[in-house]
């Protein structure tokens, strides 16, 4: 089959559209347009087991059928299909989103997959920086390990992820009390071979992002003193540091430039 039938037999099993003279007569098109649907909605469960178990069968279906109707595969693997997925929720998905707690439970799911997948890489160790000269520290910049995540939530839906990812089965789920909302920060990564998540207070949050964004430890300092004030401002970084390494968040690629 050359590429233009190729081309056109994928647009009909993706549409459903008219199949003639591209199948042998006898050949039902919908046998293979259901199969095509019926793979990328297990591949969306897969990537977002709990928000499947918080929407229920036939209101996940619904919203992958409109994904997929809106957004169709485009990645060689299955595994990335439904990286869009929280983003159409929260706009032309809207409507098949019966509560906005949901989009972050949707990103939780794939931030989760994303740290589980990411490249490994040796962890920053405290052996590293105790190496470094004193004059260093202010230019020193430090990186977060490959698939780590901060996500800026809007609703309290931790407690509700972990509770409804514990279930044993999905047809005996816990119930659940109502969505609160809070604005937060989840931190989101891989340990070893473990991935984890947790919350935390807002200095730790906003020291991370800054990081995240390339600050040196100067800057860091610089900015935990607008709360800390100027005496407690490095003790606080260095506190975050310890957590840091102990969480082994930061890979052992740093670099020391200029504050």
């Amino acid at each position: 089959m050359n590429a233009a039938l190729q081309q056109a037999l994928q647009l009909a099993i993706r549409t459903g559209g008219d199949a003639a003279g591209l199948l042998k007569a006898g050949s039902r098109i919908d046998v293979y347009a259901h199969a095509y649907r019926a793979r990328l909605i297990a591949a969306l469960r897969d990537n977002h087991e709990v928000l499947y178990r918080a929407m229920g069968d036939a209101a996940f279906e619904a919203l992958a059928l409109a994904y997929i109707e809106a957004q169709p595969s485009r990645h060689r693997s299955i595994r990335w299909f439904g990286d869009g997925l929280a983003g159409f929720m929260a706009g032309a998905g809207a409507a098949q989103v019966e509560h906005p707690s949901l989009i972050d439970i949707a990103r939780m799911d794939w931030a989760l997959r994303a740290a589980f997948d990411a490249a490994d890489n040796t962890p920053l160790a405290g052996a590293d920086l105790a190496s470094l000269a004193g004059e260093s520290w202010p230019g020193l910049r430090l990186h977060l390990q490959p698939g780590t995540g901060l996500l800026e939530m809007d609703w309290v839906i931790e407690p509700a992820w972990a509770a409804l990812r514990a279930a044993e089965c999905d047809t005996e789920l816990p119930e659940l009390a109502a969505p609160v909302a809070g604005p937060h920060v989840l931190l989101v990564w891989r340990q070893g071979l473990e991935t984890r998540w947790r919350t935390f207070p807002p200095l730790e949050a906003s020291l991370l992002q800054a990081l995240q964004g390339g600050a040196s430890f100067a800057d860091l300092c610089e900015q935990a003193a607008q709360s800390q004030g100027e005496g407690g401002a490095a003790a606080a970084v260095i506190a975050c540091l310890q957590q840091w390494l102990a969480d082994e968040l930061l890979s052992s690629e740093i670099f020391v430039g200029e504050a």
